[in-house]
């Protein structure tokens, strides 16, 4: 079989391998680097064998679920248990637990809010100007007699 056939990448292990990488986190163009073909190549092998296409969108939908959740996460703030090792004056040692919390990050609530909620959170609103009370016309009017509106 020749080198980087397509066919060796419809195989179980293949698909495996490459739904790994998108998992990992990889773009479609690292991916072809890594099966030794050219990103043109993987794009028309993509379009041509939905089971290529589909390793790559399961791996991408794992990862993009994990980020989705750590956003999230973020954005309301949640707790951590941190363990530390404190040596006793008798020389002893103990483990402790720390409980800490880990505070809302305003730059995640934004992100969340300006994406799940585009309408109400925005930062640029379309402002759409319509001639109201017959001003254009009087202006238009003003224009064709060659009168100058300061």
């Amino acid at each position: 079989m020749a080198a980087n056939r397509w066919d060796q990448w419809l195989t179980e292990d293949g698909l495996l391998r490459i739904q790994g990488w998108a998992r990992d986190g990889l773009i479609d163009k690292q991916i072809a680097h890594n099966m030794g073909v050219a990103y043109s190549t993987l794009r028309t092998w993509r379009d041509k064998f939905p089971e290529l296409a589909e390793a790559l969108q399961k791996g991408k939908e794992v990862v993009d679920r994990e980020v989705e959740n750590a956003l999230y996460k973020r954005a309301l703030g949640y707790w951590v248990t941190e363990t530390k090792t404190v040596t006793l004056p008798d020389g002893d040692m103990r483990v402790e637990e720390i409980h800490k919390h880990v505070a809302p990050d305003t730059t995640a609530q934004i992100f969340w809010l300006k994406n799940r909620k585009p309408d109400q959170w925005r930062e640029k609103n379309d402002l759409t100007l319509t001639p109201s009370n017959g001003v254009l016309e009087s202006l238009m009017e003003l224009h064709k007699h060659g009168r100058n509106v300061e």
